[in-house]
């Protein structure tokens, strides 16, 4: 069966996660990027990315190269941004979904505070998920836990 996670990660946690369930899925990587970025520290991380969630944006997005018709799964990968997903991971749902509906698929979260559930109970909305995954910061604050954690969600997948 092939994999293809596809993920937006600012902070590195959300790709860490996606890197780790690849090896174990080995399965493809195709990580987004927002043609103008987001802002990446203080103040204004928080207001435009929130505000870019919560107004359900989508963000114009680097060329990536996903053909759905090559992948049987899709895991969905990224950080919550005001109890939502980011806008990058919005843009892409919406540029493949139909490719999306006819697929096995499947999200993971990663956040700092909480709204991981929120944000996909919201996802769930736009794609219909076989498994999902709420992590707290994998990257910066390693664990067993979540390693157990992604584990179990690849078997679920």
């Amino acid at each position: 069966m092939k994999t293809a996670i596809v993920f937006y990660s600012q902070s590195g946690n959300v790709r860490w996660a996606a890197q780790q369930m690849a090896e174990i899925l080995k399965a493809d990587l195709i990580e987004l990027e927002c043609v103008k970025q987001y802002p990446d520290k203080g103040f204004k991380k928080f207001y435009w990315g929130g505000k870019s969630a919560v107004m359900q944006e989508t963000p114009k997005l680097q060329p990536y190269v996903f053909n759905g018709e090559e992948y049987d799964r899709i895991i969905l990968g990224s950080p919550v941004w005001a109890s939502n997903i980011a806008p990058p991971l919005r843009t892409f749902i919406k540029e493949n979904q139909e490719a999306l509906v006819e697929k096995k698929t499947a999200a993971f979260v990663c956040m700092s505070g909480s709204g991981g559930q929120k944000a996909l109970n919201k996802l769930e909305k736009l794609v219909t998920l076989c498994a999902q995954l709420v992590l707290i910061d994998p990257l910066e604050r390693p664990s067993r836990d979540n390693d157990a954690l992604i584990r179990d969600f690849c078997a679920r997948v």
